[in-house]
């Protein structure tokens, strides 16, 4: 009896181990597998708002001079091709890191049943244990009724050790693949942001590159060239309106006929009237 409340005395001790290691880390591991969502979740809303900064910068580029037109184009499509690195950079955290990590949510489910059928066995062992102590102490000389108290007690201790063993095993089975995934989920992880970075610092090196190649001077002297033309073209049709304006003048004048005509006219009729006035003077001599 003594070695058999040791017995159950370590079972305690070895369940309450493995519940507390995986409380652990379902706790830690939802922790983790959350803020990992979230991270990819906000790269994800970086990809996207970065898109719509290279549509912007494309729209710009349109309406300005060739040279900063062109260099803010390039620049464009190479902050784009950032963007289908950075999802490809979601998409494997997505499978590489955040997967994993739910899958624990499956697998600590398994271990709580594991874990629970343990502690059924144990719950039953203490139960016998405790009967077969009642059945001696009521009936001390029935020995047919102690033997069967025994015998259960024995088949519950059997059925206890072996589904405790199993919980070592898959216990420390689950020990060994938790071990194992934080190593690769790490690693997957560093080794997808190594690869994206690595590629964005080869990227903007490249885009840096193409702001610096534009040609300050060339588009400010097209600028300039551009406005002078416009500055001198609305001085010639300035001078144009005030070179037709005489001509206006005159067709103003002609669309009038009858008065020029009449006052042309006027001094003629005036010596016509003063030669017949004299005429008449004859007549009377």
């Amino acid at each position: 009896m003594l070695m058999l409340g040791r017995g159950l005395d370590a079972r305690d001790n070895q369940t309450r181990q493995v519940r507390e290691s995986v409380s652990k880390v379902e706790k830690h591991f939802g922790e983790l597998c959350q803020i990992f969502a979230a991270y990819v979740r906000k790269t994800a809303r970086l990809r996207d708002k970065a898109d719509l900064l290279v549509n912007e910068i494309h729209a710009y580029a349109a309406t300005e001079t060739p040279s900063l037109r062109n260099g803010l184009k390039n620049f464009a499509n190479e902050f784009s091709k950032l963007q289908d690195y950075r999802h490809a950079e979601v998409e494997r955290l997505e499978a590489k890191v955040v997967e994993p990590l739910k899958c624990y949510g499956t697998i600590i489910k398994l271990k709580r049943e594991d874990l629970k059928a343990t502690l059924s066995a144990k719950n039953r062992e203490a139960k016998q244990l405790s009967q077969l102590e009642k059945t001696r102490q009521r009936n001390p000389s029935d020995r047919h009724i102690i033997s069967q108290a025994e015998s259960e007690l024995q088949r519950a201790s059997l059925d206890a050790t072996r589904t405790s063993r199993y919980l070592e095993e898959t216990i420390d089975n689950f020990e060994k693949q938790k071990i194992r995934d934080i190593k690769n989920i790490f690693s997957e992880f560093v080794t997808i942001e190594m690869l994206f970075h690595g590629k964005a610092l080869e990227i903007y090196t490249a885009a840096y590159q193409t702001i610096q190649n534009i040609d300050e001077n060339e588009d400010l002297e097209m600028f300039r060239s551009s406005l002078y033309q416009t500055e001198h073209q609305s001085r010639l049709d300035i001078v144009r309106a005030n070179s037709e304006s005489p001509l206006q003048r005159n067709a103003s004048s002609k669309s009038c006929p009858g008065i020029v005509q009449q006052i042309s006219r006027n001094p003629l009729k005036k010596e016509e009237e003063d030669e017949e006035y004299d005429n008449e003077d004859e007549y009377e001599d």
